[in-house]
């Protein structure tokens, strides 16, 4: 009775570990823990026979074993692919984004300076204006006064 009372913890340990290796090599798939899983029972099967490895179920649960492997890894790569492409389209819905802000500040910007220089071209004309007005006067007083009309 002390020894089965022993044993039971001992084969709980070791299913569980049995487990946890499985799990480990196949990346997390069950899937795939399992298809490896049957494949080294036949592949143990086989060496106690005496057959010769490469035969029958164990070269099929072998296929398997790859297929669902390879299946796995095409879907990380898929899922790798996919999440690069979200962070692609983010970074460039925020560049486009940075952009559009650049744009607008310098359109502003650049209204804002039309109108100073608008503003300023007007002052030169009226400055411009005066003074052809206030020559025009001195000039007409000058040619007036040579004829005695004026001063």
């Amino acid at each position: 009775m002390a020894g089965r009372g022993r044993l039971v913890p001992t084969l709980g340990v070791v299913a569980v570990g049995t487990v946890g290796y499985y799990l480990y090599s196949a990346g997390g798939n069950p899937k795939v823990a399992e298809k490896q899983f049957e494949h080294d029972a036949a592949s143990a099967t086989a060496r106690v026979k005496g057959d010769l490895p490469g035969k029958g179920k164990e070269a099929k649960l072998q296929g398997e074993v790859w297929a669902k492997q390879a299946g796995a890894k095409l879907d990380h790569a898929v899922d790798d692919a996919k999440a690069a492409l979200h962070d692609t389209d983010a970074k460039l819905s925020a560049k486009m984004a940075e952009a559009d802000a650049k744009i607008d500040h310098l359109k502003a910007e650049g209204i804002q300076k039309a109108k100073e220089l608008r503003k300023d071209t007007d002052k030169k004309i009226d400055e411009f204006d005066t003074t052809v007005i206030r020559k025009t006067q001195e000039a007409k007083s000058g040619i007036a006064s040579w004829f005695g009309f004026g001063k």
